[in-house]
């Protein structure tokens, strides 16, 4: 079993990765960790001097090798839906989760998160709506399974996910 989680950034994909993983006793791997062992720095001092484009080839390079690995959960950065390579990797070799949540629920998750340079802007909000417009319909293109990740608890949602998952092969 192979699963890939994607979504907005702060939408829980390395929280609900984890926990997925252990209830599935599935290995975990979280592609920014990844990402920022193989660069040896942050992905943010990498972004300011390299650039994007430059980490959006090491991040196609990372998701091509995930995706290929048995066993695993993969939580996904935020834009790496970006690139049409990593949302053919997704969705072609994985049970793609898009974990769905509404800009305003993670601006108020998220308000106090200073780590996060998504929102060291100066209408982190409106930041995140313009993602959201941009970004859902990938993300909606990559999965194979949308699941709202509003009230619910981890939990739960890791619960509901699974099911989710179950019910997808049933009706294939």
């Amino acid at each position: 079993m192979r699963l890939a989680l994607v979504g907005l950034p702060g939408s829980g994909k390395s929280t609900i990765g984890r926990q997925l993983a252990r209830k599935l006793n599935l290995e975990v791997f979280d592609s920014d960790l990844v990402i920022e062992q193989r660069l040896g720095c942050s992905i943010r001092e990498f972004f300011e001097r390299e650039g994007e484009s430059a980490f959006r080839a090491i991040e196609q390079e990372i998701i091509d090798d995930l995706t290929q690995r048995s066993n695993c959960v993969v939580s996904t950065g935020g834009g790496v839906v970006l690139h049409p390579a990593n949302r053919d990797s997704l969705k072609g070799r994985c049970k793609t989760v898009y974990l769905h949540c509404a800009p305003e629920e993670i601006f108020q998750r998220l308000r106090h998160d200073q780590n996060r340079p998504l929102l060291q802007v100066a209408n982190p909000l409106e930041k995140l709506q313009e993602l959201y417009a941009v970004r859902d319909p990938l993300y909606r293109e990559a999965a194979h399974v949308v699941v709202q990740t509003g009230r619910p608890s981890i939990a739960m949602l890791v619960n509901l996910i699974v099911t989710r998952l179950e019910l997808s092969d049933d009706a294939r």
